[in-house]
């Protein structure tokens, strides 16, 4: 009896999670559960299974709730920040993506840099303000700068290149007041392409430097 009552409230659980965070894809008009929803399935089935061992029937149902609460809460949170983010950088060429518990902000060479250098563009300079603004104001990340370019000139000229790119985007942020101890920087020069480097295009897209925001441990 105490596994069918576990069964029934923690459907019960999913059921009232998925119906109140559902939304609509506004390309295909289809209903959706947000990424805080999943999380929150997650901590739910988690939670329980970690429960029941512990205390049986009782313990899982209490795990659910409390599994469910974080996972949803901690969902809610990147769903917010991607949203900020991507508020703040609409229309400034800097592409936002989302997988699982990572954010990556991809920036394009042609708008931050001048060729060959690593000296930030001065247009540059207020889109970075308003990406350190939302770092500040969401502080549960490790800020993760990485430098590419593309595969001419090879390692000995692109390594360094890509590396001094990633520190003065890094060394900007903490300027505008995002705690140090969370940013650092990396050149990986030719590594990890995007795009096909046979092509003037394709070489564009590797020119870049990636911001990862990775979660930060718990303190």
């Amino acid at each position: 009896m105490q596994l069918k009552k576990l069964f029934a409230v923690a459907a019960l659980l999913m059921g009232a999670l998925l119906t109140g965070c559902q939304t609509t894809n506004p390309y295909t008009g289809e209903q959706q559960a947000s990424k805080s929803t999943k999380y929150g399935l997650g901590g739910i089935l988690a939670g329980a299974a970690i429960g029941a061992i512990a205390d049986g029937g009782d313990g899982a149902l209490k795990g659910a709730i409390i599994g469910g609460a974080a996972g949803a809460g901690y969902g809610h949170y990147l769903d917010r920040q991607e949203s900020v983010l991507r508020a703040e950088l609409e229309g400034t060429g800097v592409q936002v993506y989302r997988q699982g518990d990572e954010l990556k902000l991809i920036m394009p060479s042609n708008i931050t840099f001048d060729s060959s250098k690593s000296d930030i563009k001065s247009a540059f300079y207020p889109v970075l303000g308003s990406v350190a603004k939302v770092f500040k104001e969401y502080d549960r990340n490790l800020i993760q700068v990485v430098g590419y370019t593309d595969s001419t000139g090879g390692d000995k000229i692109n390594i360094p290149l890509s590396l001094a790119r990633a520190d003065s985007v890094a060394n900007y942020i903490a300027f505008q007041g995002v705690m140090g101890d969370r940013i650092s920087a990396y050149g990986r020069g030719s590594m990890d392409p995007i795009a096909s480097n046979k092509t003037t295009d394709g070489r564009a897209k590797n020119r870049r430097v990636e911001i990862n925001l990775l979660p930060a441990p718990q303190r």
